[in-house]
């Protein structure tokens, strides 16, 4: 496909703060609508997703409309402590950690079970060096592309801040694991502006040096250089790691295959989104993963229109994103904090309660065939 131009200034270079908005931009936007399209199938396997939603992906959430879920919901909490604290993950994890407070307060429909028990310790007075409890979900994975877009020229910033976010949820080193390899795969696309997926061999060993030290991690890693090097689908490469049925939500199921898709269509936001929603399972997770990782490749002009326009959801909305990711990438070029940005959050109890009916109704539609 054809990626869309840089930003440039008028005396034709490109301008560092507008080329990082554009990533930005890329990767917010892009992770709402995989999150978005992922989401009507969540939990589905992978046959029964494909013969209950046939054809081509599209919004199906209410009336060929989709909104988000808790994965874009906590990468916005994310990019609204990095703006307030860019200088300190300390107090970082102390902001994020009470987004996460209010969040519980608002009963989202959709929570992992890790995270509500870190979110009580919060809220029993727990600092959030200690709030983490023993989990490999996919959470820390879900939120952290946009840490390392942010901190993309500071590697050692960039892991203290991922470590941080990672340690206030889950303390199983395989989040942190998992988690840094999305941080290191998002912060190399904006560090070396990719507009088409790196050499395998960089990218192996992008991923190898995550975990050196952890066995099953390097297994998994040789499992995606075998199919990389074989030329297997995505799909292939789910059914090689166990997962016909679909995708888990065990980190070291979700980042492997979405490090691949994005590998294996990175530069076509549309076929990697398609790849790995096909597997199954965990659709809005690993969609949200893929859609930031390959949405930072393209640019928000990359991403398919009506799946772009198809986002209807409020006040977290396409808007909010994108103005998140101009202060963004002017905090990022400054270093000075800035003021989050407001939006309408006394709606968010009554958009919660309209998610809630369309996802039970949902469930009730599962129920019936086909099978």
């Amino acid at each position: 496909m054809t990626v869309a131009a840089l930003p440039t200034v008028a005396n034709g270079a490109t301008d560092e703060t507008a080329e990082r908005t554009f990533r930005l931009r890329g990767l917010l936007v892009g992770a709402a609508v995989g999150d978005a399209l992922g989401l009507p199938a969540e939990g589905l396997s992978r046959r029964r997703a494909q013969r209950l939603y046939p054809g081509q992906w599209r919004h199906r959430l209410a009336f060929g409309r989709g909104m988000v879920s808790d994965d874009t919901e906590h990468t916005i909490f994310v990019a609204q402590s990095l703006l307030r604290h860019p200088d300190s993950p300390e107090r970082f994890a102390r902001r994020l950690g009470w987004c996460l407070r209010g969040w519980l307060l608002s009963l989202p429909a959709g929570i992992g079970f890790a995270t509500l028990r870190a979110i009580l310790k919060l809220w029993l007075g727990f600092s959030p060096r200690r709030s983490g409890v023993w989990s490999a979900g996919n959470g820390p994975a879900m939120r952290v592309a946009v840490i390392g877009a942010f901190f993309a020229a500071d590697p050692q910033r960039r892991a203290a801040y991922v470590a941080a976010s990672t340690r206030l949820t889950h303390t199983d080193p395989k989040a942190l694991i998992g988690a840094s390899a999305i941080a290191e795969l998002a912060a190399w696309i904006v560090r070396d502006r990719l507009t088409q997926p790196p050499s395998l061999e960089a990218f192996i060993a992008l991923l190898r040096a995550r975990g050196s030290d952890d066995r099953g991690w390097q297994s998994l890693i040789d499992a995606i250089d075998h199919a990389a090097r074989e030329n297997r689908t995505v799909a292939e490469l789910a059914d090689r790691l166990g997962l016909g049925k679909g995708v888990t939500g065990y980190i070291y199921h979700t980042v492997p295959i979405a490090a691949y898709a994005w590998f294996r269509h990175g530069d076509d936001y549309r076929q990697a989104l398609t790849a790995a929603l096909d597997c199954g399972g965990d659709t809005d997770t690993v969609g949200a993963i893929v859609g930031a990782l390959a949405g930072a490749m393209v640019g928000e002009p990359g991403i398919p229109e009506a799946w772009h326009a198809g986002v209807a959801d409020w006040p977290r909305s396409l808007p909010l994103l994108r103005t998140l990711a101009e202060r963004l990438a002017a905090v990022a070029a400054s270093g000075q904090p800035a003021a989050p940005v407001h939006y309408f959050w006394p709606a968010i109890p009554a958009r919660n309660l309209a998610f809630l009916l369309i996802v039970l109704a949902h469930g009730f539609r599962r129920l019936l065939p086909p099978y």
